[in-house]
């Protein structure tokens, strides 16, 4: 009885180490996604799907939204076309799905490696053997595994938690790309439009030309003159047109749409400039303080460390595996036959001669001081990019408000009298 339990003792052993270790719910299908939904909606305020399924309700539920906004809003406003965009571009879902598999491994580290059984025999197909028969088995596990479980859990999650900041940076990057494309086909039907009007104030200028040159009150140089203006003029609108054309194409990319969606329209003329520009005292806090990808940064910083702390644990111990099992003995002695089973347990491991984890060391080393190095540049980086975004958006504001109050109004009073 003493024998069996030991023999059911060595043999559970190793399965119990290779369970599986409870962590955080990285099972769910939409793990991590309400952290990338609530960051991006603070800044975007609007809502994006993670559609997992062509053939789940949900994706069927993202086309009717789009084709309703699309429906509702016409001229497609800027809005309407950020919401169409995280509803619809399929390089975002993409991207969520690398956050899925970011969930499934760390959903894997909580896990051990499965053992190894093996079984073996002797005493078969030989006569001389016939009379001793011996059945072996074993159970391997890496037992260094279980040494290391709650770092190498503790790494994938900070990899986890790194791949929904990814996720939130890809959102933002397709919310901002989809406004500027909005607002580039505006700008570019509406100038468009500017030449059109350009063009019909020339096409009268060149008739009345003509007709001066008949009574002979023109010179036949000048009126060549605004006969070239005015082909000169049409090319310039055909141009326009073209480039119109492309930007509207670069938002319908961004927003996902083919087939009858493409039958949409965009406003001709820019909204109104705002009143005053915003003040931005704090721009360099602000942004350390928001920034994702710095965030990023620290988190890749961290899982570094983590992962150099496990080299250094592992650094002479690389491979410690425990073996467990049982050996049976049969033999025939006198016409009786008599068995006998005993339990087995075995440690193996690399003895560190040549391999001392030296190299494995400095490469450890290296990652880190390159993760420090990289978060430090960042960080500068990310001070000098928001004043420079800051004094953009202030001089463009200023540029845009001296064409609006003087070239402007000259632009067209110029056009109303060209004489």
């Amino acid at each position: 009885m003493i024998g069996t339990t030991r023999l059911i003792a060595a043999l559970a052993f190793p399965l119990a180490l290779s369970g599986c270790i409870p962590g955080a719910d990285y099972s769910r299908k939409e793990a991590g996604f309400t952290s990338v939904a609530n960051k991006t909606a603070i800044v975007t305020a609007k809502e994006t799907v993670w559609i997992q399924n062509q053939n789940q309700n949900q994706a069927r539920s993202a086309a009717a939204q789009v084709k309703s906004l699309l429906a509702r809003t016409k001229p497609l406003d800027v809005e309407t076309a950020v919401q169409i965009a995280l509803l619809n571009n399929k390089g975002l879902q993409a991207a969520y799905a690398d956050l899925g598999d970011s969930a499934a491994d760390a959903w894997q580290s909580t896990m051990f490696i499965n053992p190894t059984v093996s079984i073996g025999t002797t005493g078969i197909g030989t006569p001389e053997l016939q009379a001793f028969k011996t059945i072996e088995g074993m159970i391997t596990t890496n037992i260094l595994a279980l040494a290391t479980k709650n770092r190498d859990m503790a790494i994938a999650d900070t990899r986890f938690r790194q791949a929904q900041l990814i996720a939130a940076v890809k959102t933002l990057q397709v919310a901002v790309d989809t406004r500027r494309a909005w607002i580039g086909a505006v700008a570019s039907w509406e100038n468009v439009g500017q030449l059109q009007h350009a063009q019909a104030t020339a096409d009268a200028a060149s008739e009345l030309a003509e007709k001066l040159g008949e009574t002979g009150a023109m010179a036949k140089g000048a009126q060549a003159r605004e006969h070239v203006f005015v082909a000169e003029l049409a090319g310039e609108t055909a141009k326009a047109r073209l480039s119109a054309r492309l930007a509207k194409e670069e938002l319908t990319r961004l927003m996902g749409l083919w087939g009858s969606d493409l039958d949409y329209q965009v406003p001709n003329s820019l909204p109104p400039l705002p009143k005053s520009v915003v003040r931005r005292e704090t721009i360099e806090a602000e942004a350390l303080r928001n920034r994702i990808d710095l965030q990023i940064a620290k988190l890749d910083l961290e899982a570094t460390a983590r992962s150099y702390g496990l080299t250094e644990a592992t650094r002479y111990v690389s491979d410690l595996e425990i073996l467990t099992g049982f050996e049976t003995e049969r033999e025939i002695e006198d016409d009786e036959k008599k068995t006998r089973t005993t339990a087995q347990v075995e440690l193996e491991f690399a003895i560190p001669i040549f391999d001392t984890g030296k190299a494995r060391m400095r490469k450890s080393e290296l990652a880190y001081m390159r993760a420090a190095n990289l978060l430090a540049e960042k960080a500068v980086n990310v001070r000098s990019e928001a004043r420079s975004a800051y004094e953009a958006y202030r001089s463009n504001y200023d540029i845009a408000r001296h064409y609006r109050n003087n070239v402007v109004p000259l632009r067209t009073r110029s056009r109303r009298n060209p004489c």
